[in-house]
């Protein structure tokens, strides 16, 4: 059989480490593709005809609409943890496998990245390093931080990155840890000395906070007009899970009032952000183009997973960490 392989929306696979490109040919003809985030479900039927393996970025999404008129399809390889991009249910329904790279994989990666760009706001790198450029050195005053040392950390989420993130703080930082998660690891909780608490005094305690929970409909717009009334006047927040945990709205405003001290975020709710977005022209917020996974040693784990997945299908067998 000729298999057909599809990588979808996806910056990195194979152009840091070519060799997955070149060992994906060697099963099959390999193409990238580049498809509008809000198309159709039929539309990228359409054009992903004859393809029966796809390996897939955080867009577009592969609704049942998609499922239901796309051609014969073996898996959808992720080329990450995340996967609500996908319907899960009508890709089963279809005997489509859909799997997720080990959460291990992006765990420190992530994690670092969360607490590298809330540093970098915290510190004012970012403007700071512009005066620099520009021979201002005098204005260095202008560039006041905070210490994070011996502070109070807040982590909503804490799973595989949510609980790196928790450690970093509390041994990087001598800190209190407070987390916020109905799923949280006990022991590994009173190991590393955290507290779990509830969403509302974690809001009001902490110095610092780390969004690191999953996109569902319990934690969409998380950080929303009414939880901001809650927090600390003068936290600062670093996200790097996903855009719609924060109802953007809500936090420029609490920005502008001097309640949120700044924002650092790697996830926008629509990607690529445009350049007009509000985001961009505030000096209280550092975006990232989502690249917290972009370290060699987790490109590299996460274009070997899809390699294995791939390598599996074409044996008959079912490969790992399906979420199906």
């Amino acid at each position: 059989m000729e298999y057909k392989i599809a990588i979808v929306n996806s910056s990195s696979f194979g152009r840091v480490f070519p060799k997955h490109v070149e060992a994906l040919k060697e099963i099959g003809k390999v193409e990238y593709f580049r498809v509008p985030n809000e198309i159709s479900g039929r539309e990228l039927a359409e054009k992903l005809n004859g393809f029966n393996i796809i390996i897939s970025s955080v867009t577009p999404f592969f609704t049942k609409d998609f499922f239901e008129n796309k051609d014969e399809l073996f898996i959808i390889s992720r080329h990450g943890i995340g996967y609500n991009n996908i319907d899960l249910a009508a890709a089963k329904n279809h005997n489509v496998f859909v799997s997720i790279v080990p959460p291990l994989v992006e765990r420190n990666a992530v994690a670092e990245n969360a607490v590298a760009n809330l540093l970098a706001l915290v510190r004012q790198t970012r403007n700071s390093s512009k005066a620099a450029i520009e021979s201002h050195w005098t204005d260095r005053a202008n560039f006041m931080g905070n210490n994070l040392t011996g502070k109070t950390f807040g982590v909503i989420g804490c799973g595989n990155i949510g609980s790196r993130v928790a450690e970093i703080f509390k041994y990087g930082f001598n800190g209190r840890v407070l987390v916020t998660d109905p799923k949280l690891d006990n022991e590994w909780a009173i190991k590393n000395k955290v507290e779990l608490v509830p969403l509302e005094l974690l809001l009001r305690e902490a110095d610092f906070i780390s969004l690191n929970c999953t996109l569902n409909e319990t934690s969409e717009n998380i950080i929303n007009y009414e939880t901001l009334k809650l927090v600390k006047s003068g936290v600062y927040i670093t996200n790097t899970a996903r855009g719609a945990l924060i109802e953007e709205k809500a936090i420029i405003s609490a920005i502008e009032k001097g309640q949120v001290a700044g924002l650092a975020t790697d996830v926008m709710i629509s990607e690529p952000a445009e350049s007009s977005h509000p985001y961009f022209g505030n000096p209280k917020i550092l975006v990232t183009p989502h690249t917290s996974a972009y370290t060699y040693e987790c490109l590299e784990g996460m274009g070997e997973k899809c390699l294995t997945d791939i390598r599996a299908v074409v044996k008959g067998e079912k490969p790992e960490y399906l979420v199906n």
